[in-house]
């Protein structure tokens, strides 16, 4: 009845988070020696410092990393029937139902149980991260009795004394198993039990406060606290326990709310909350598939994962793993300005303002990493959590100097759809100069063009090349949108650091090949030998079976690169796009996640609708079907963002310019239709692609369809 290889993969998929913190699906009652589990609960950007060790050591490597840390452990609820524990391992389970209700916003698991003496129960339990309360954390559990009258004990732990995981053979997981948690504080006062400790090197302030719904008795052992309450229950009735969690930490006074004041809430006006929060959300959020609610279904539950992964306010952002796991340390990567921030761009402006506004007060920091690396500038780094770089393989991190253009790419898309202008004087122009200075310490003119050397692109397959296609194009855009914002909002005491990075940009070198009219992913890149693919067919990731520098001298590629440029900028002709597309695919290994869907979206936009399908379909079932391996240490949120991405960007091929929205739809045969929904200027748009495209908009927007343009006011069915 229980899978137990499912068992670590369910952790993960049923995982529930609010941005603030996320508790991995791990059974209340635990499981039995033997069986793997990664037992988690996260508090977004609240971490430790490691040290990085270094065979050799050089000037300007970081000598400290980052890694997000298991905090408190407070899922622990057992159930005692007779003198027997209930555990699906045990006696018989006659059903049992695992879902997670993304219009609820609640895990849910029930079991129908036979105890080994043959005592018959239904155990039901919810499981709730609050959107509304970011702090709360409830465990509704009910146990319902089918045949036993008799007393029943149901025990409530919080433990202190939790580790991280790790995984000494794979590069993508954390190698620092170690308790990080020093604990302060233990009080038992009246029905509150406290616990509070500090995170050993960071020396930040983490707290819990636990209760439950009725009175339980409790005792203190080391760093667990544990709660007993025996109930009489009698054939036919149910007794049900709320368990109530308050997370703190001391970076963020503005969350406030006591446990107290949750508990008075009472968990039914909790449930209320949780799914108005989202009624509000899916009005922009959900994407409706006509002809395939499976596709569907897995599509907004990706959604649903980016929402519960981000960062409500400007202390944190979206980690690769979000909250659900230990993968890749908690970072945050370039992954949400490319991949999760359109998601808020288009449908929750607020929220895609606070992610950048993060990125601004973590400014400094990036100036502080310039000057490591000898500018004069700001650079951000690849790999962090507070603002310093945790990358200790500076090939591919410290190398990807895109991350600039990608955090300047997603602050400009962002003005263009919200016309924000306050956001852009307070902190976006400055974010955009400081980080764009970075081209003119960097680069170098040769032969009256602008270069850029010793860089590292997306693919992390080809590592430090010289003039990167995607990094030259997307740096080209980010110093003309420097200017332009200059120009028309600020055009105050810059002029010399205006003149330069136009001259750069103007200058810039895009390598390209005449001969088979592609754009190059760097200028060497046709020189590199062939990679043989069927000798590493059955070695993926290559990262796992190959020394770097064998890749590195190959031409294969780990993701989309040059062909994300084309996606992004939209600026090159069809033929090269094409050419490109054509060329680059077959090198790709899709090792890494951010990679099928933007083949995708470029298929779509070739009108190759059944590839851009096809690619699709892998996009949004990776996490579900485990497709990389590894969706045990966390979910794969950039590519559910990607995932979200392929409707309006891909199939849809919307484009955000100056002059407005630019669509050009195409549609998938198995569906009938599909619809989505865009908060454009405070503005509600629907945009509906059957055999026509429906364009509902609430004001005057101007649109322009396959390079014709339209002014939509209410309704308006286009041709396309």
């Amino acid at each position: 009845m229980v899978d137990k290889n499912q068992l670590l993969l369910d952790e993960t998929l049923l995982s529930t988070a609010n941005g603030y913190i996320g508790v991995r699906g791990n059974f209340e009652e635990g499981y039995p020696i033997g069986i793997k589990t990664i037992r988690g609960t996260y508090i977004n950007g609240v971490y430790s410092l490691v040290d990085i060790i270094y065979g050799e050591n050089c000037y300007g490597f970081p000598q400290n990393g980052e890694t997000i840390i298991n905090v408190f452990d407070t899922q622990g609820i057992t159930l005692t029937i007779d003198d027997d524990m209930f555990s699906v391992f045990d006696g018989t389970v006659l059903k049992m139902e695992r879902r997670l209700d993304i219009e609820k916003g609640v895990s849910h698991r029930v079991i129908e149980w036979l105890s080994p003496k043959g005592h018959h129960l239904v155990i039901d339990i919810k499981r709730m991260t609050s959107f509304v309360y970011l702090q709360c954390f409830t465990i509704d559990y009910s146990v319902t009795s089918v045949n036993y009258d008799g007393e029943i004990l149901i025990t409530s732990t919080v433990k202190g004394n939790v580790n991280n995981y790790v995984d000494p053979n794979d590069p993508r997981v954390g190698t620092h198993h170690q308790q990080f948690l020093e604990i302060s504080k233990i009080v038992i006062n009246d029905h509150i039990v406290t616990m509070e400790a500090t995170v050993s090197r960071s020396n930040i302030k983490i707290g819990v406060d636990m209760s439950h719904s009725c009175a339980f008795k409790y005792t203190q052992k080391n760093e667990t606290v544990t709660g007993k309450r025996k109930f009489v229950v009698k054939k036919g009735e149910t007794v049900k326990v709320i368990k109530y969690c308050r997370f703190y930490d001391n970076r963020r006074s503005e969350l406030d709310i006591s446990l107290d004041k949750l508990m008075s809430f009472g968990i039914e006006e909790l449930y209320e909350k949780q799914e108005n929060y989202l009624t509000e959300f899916w009005k922009f959020g959900k994407i409706d598939i006509e002809g395939e609610e499976a596709i569907e279904e897995a599509l907004n539950y990706n959604t649903y994962q980016l929402l519960a992964s981000a960062g409500k306010d400007s202390l944190s952002n979206i980690a690769a793993k979000g909250l659900s796991g230990e993968g890749y340390e908690g970072h945050y990567f370039w992954d949400t300005e490319i991949y999760m921030l359109p998601l808020f761009t288009l449908t929750s402006p607020e929220i895609a303002k606070n992610l950048l506004y993060y990125r601004y007060k973590t400014l400094d920091q990036a100036k502080l990493r310039g000057k490591s690396l000898n500018h004069n500038a700001a650079k951000f780094p690849w790999r962090t959590i507070s603002g310093v770089e945790s990358s200790p393989y500076y090939p591919a991190g410290t190398a990807q100097y895109h991350i600039n253009a990608d955090i300047a790419y997603a602050m400009i898309q962002y003005y263009l759809f919200t016309e924000d202008h306050e956001a852009m004087k307070k902190f976006g122009f400055e974010l955009l100069l400081e980080t764009s200075k970075l081209w003119l310490e960097t680069g170098h003119y040769y032969n009256n063009q602008f270069r850029l050397d010793a860089v590292t692109g997306p693919d992390e397959y080809s590592a430090l090349v010289n003039n990167n296609y995607y990094t030259n194009a997307m740096a080209k855009y980010h110093m003309q949108w420097t200017i332009k914002i200059y120009e028309t909002l600020i055009a105050d005491n810059h002029e010399d650091v205006i003149k330069a990075l136009k001259e750069a940009s103007d200058k810039m070198y895009l390598p390209y090949d005449k001969s088979l009219n592609i754009d190059l992913q760097d200028e060497h890149f046709l020189m590199k030998k062939p990679w043989d693919f069927e000798e590493s067919k059955d070695k993926h990731p290559l990262l796992l079976h190959y020394h770097p520098l064998v890749i590195y001298r190959h031409q294969v590629l780990k993701q989309a690169d040059t062909v994300l440029a084309h996606l992004l900028l939209d600026d090159r002709p069809l033929d090269v796009v094409e050419n490109s597309y054509d060329f680059y695919e077959p090198l790709t290994t899709h090792d890494s996640s951010l990679s099928y869907c933007v083949y995708g979206m470029i298929a779509s936009k070739l009108g190759r609708v059944e590839e851009a399908y096809n690619y699709f379909k892998k996009t949004v079932r990776l996490d579900l079907d485990n497709s990389h391996g590894n969706t045990k240490d966390g979910l794969h949120v950039a590519n559910a963002g990607g995932a979200f991405m392929s409707i309006p960007y891909g199939f849809a091929g919307l484009r955000i310019k100056s002059d407005g929205l630019h669509f050009k739809p195409v549609k998938p045969v198995a569906w009938q239709s599909y619809t989505f929904r865009l908060n454009y200027k405070k503005n509600i748009v629907t945009v509906r692609v059957s055999d026509r495209m429906t364009i509902t908009s609430e004001k005057e927007i101007k649109v322009t369809i396959n390079n014709r343009v339209y002014y939509i006011l209410g309704e308006s069915s286009i041709e396309y």
